[in-house]
């Protein structure tokens, strides 16, 4: 399994990314795992197939760490990809699905809140902040609504969508509007996986709304272990229809 992570020049990006692969490969101690990197960080996606190739490697597959169909996971992943295919034609290169949505990813948003203080009681009276990092990808878009619909359906007060770039609204914003609406308490829950420019938006924006809770960002939970091992799996049936590539 190779694990596609987007980088960032934040070090606790990659540092979170190898905690999260350490845990994968604690799951499945049979499988190969390594994580690359699209940008800033090391090793890069390139060197790193170029380096299981040198193993004799005979088949990878590329499991995006991201959480929507948006540009990376459906230019820049498939991008790399295709122009290691062509380098490296004894190496067969699967591209797996990205993660969300999933229940998994509810889960560990839900476990992310009651670490932060939101106790299972509270859940009626709460207001959440889905907040996204964004994107121009109008499609991606309509996932993080339609998440929020999802997860309001287990028994929230409400939950809505917020961006940190891109399409508004921001994360302040809807804190303030949940609490005008009559939440008693309102969370702000990153929907991202590793710490970084945006997720520190959006922490910014949770205390400038003056949010009552503020969780982590998803990182090495188990359910993104989970996740990871079921994309690969998925990828690797025979039934599976293929993800497109550029």
């Amino acid at each position: 399994m190779l694990i596609v992570a987007h980088g960032s020049r934040d070090p606790r990006h990659p540092a979170t990314v190898a905690a999260l692969t350490e845990r994968v490969r604690k799951l499945r101690p049979g499988l190969r795992v390594e994580a690359g990197f699209l940008d800033f960080c090391a090793p890069s996606v390139p060197r790193l197939l170029d380096r299981l190739a040198a193993d004799a490697v005979g088949r990878v597959v590329a499991v995006p760490l991201l959480l929507t169909r948006a540009f990376h996971a459906t230019v820049d992943v498939p991008a790399a990809l295709a122009d290691a295919r062509r380098r490296l034609p004894r190496l067969t290169i699967d591209q797996a699905e990205v993660l969300g949505p999933s229940p998994l990813l509810l889960s560990a948003l839900d476990h992310r809140l009651a670490q932060a203080g939101v106790r299972p009681g509270d859940r009626g009276g709460t207001g959440v902040v889905l907040a996204a990092a964004g994107s121009s990808d109008p499609e991606a878009i309509a996932v993080i609504a339609e998440i929020a619909r999802e997860w309001r359906r287990t028994g929230w007060y409400a939950v809505r969508p917020a961006f940190a770039s891109g399409p508004r609204p921001r994360t302040a914003e809807v804190v303030r509007r949940l609490r005008a609406e009559g939440a008693r308490q309102v969370a702000v829950a990153p929907y991202v996986i590793a710490p970084g420019r945006l997720p520190d938006r959006i922490a910014a924006g949770a205390r400038a709304g003056e949010a009552d809770v503020l969780a982590e960002v998803l990182g090495a939970r188990p359910e993104l272990a989970r996740l990871l091992l079921d994309r690969y799996d998925t990828a690797l049936r025979p039934d599976r229809p293929s993800v497109l590539s550029a």
